[in-house]
């Protein structure tokens, strides 16, 4: 019994034939899938602002618009006050204006992909959040000691940092500081 497996790869799908004594047994293609959008970044522009949702759909290039919630929405805060303010989405949006957003899930079916404002950009050690008023540590890194080292040097390159609210990642838990100093132009 003679059996050949026969397999040919494209840039869009990979085909497999397996064949026994010059019969067709099987034959499977498995498209590639691209690569999905989740993080990537994007000038929006508000297409509809539906109140009674709390929502409003942006366009962003796609086929289909995106889906910005008002939660993930940055909201201007009251910083004398402890309860967030939440200001309804008409009065925040309104249809045409531009808006940087960030895909947090990826389209599928009939629904366009979900967005936020809360941009999050990051490096191997690093993660710069444009909208967190503060620098942090990841939770990961439980040494006082290493967490304090990472904070003193944070301060250090606060002046190369395009803003100071960044936060570090667990893997940066015991680096050097030359391999965190050559960190903030590597965000990608």
């Amino acid at each position: 019994m003679a059996q050949e497996i026969l397999v040919n790869v494209t840039p869009q799908e990979t085909r497999v034939a397996s064949i026994e004594n010059g019969v067709l047994q099987e034959f499977v293609v498995e498209q590639n899938r691209a690569r999905g959008l989740v993080g990537n970044i994007y000038l929006g522009r508000v297409s509809r602002v539906l109140p009674g949702m709390g929502a409003a759909f942006l366009d962003i290039g796609l086929a289909r618009t995106a889906f910005l919630h008002v939660s993930d929405l940055c909201q201007p805060t009251n910083k004398n006050s402890i309860a967030e303010i939440k200001i309804p989405i008409e009065q925040i949006l309104s249809q045409g204006q531009q808006l940087l957003v960030q895909v947090t899930k990826d389209p599928i079916g009939t629904k366009g992909a979900r967005l936020t404002t809360f941009l999050s950009i990051s490096s191997r050690y690093l993660v710069y959040l444009p909208s967190t008023p503060r620098v942090g540590i990841s939770q990961r890194i439980e040494s006082n000691d290493e967490r304090q080292r990472l904070r003193s040097l944070l301060e250090e390159l606060a002046p190369y940092l395009p803003t100071l609210p960044t936060s570090v990642r667990d893997s940066s838990d015991l680096k050097s500081n030359e391999s965190m100093h050559n960190e903030p132009g590597t965000y990608t």
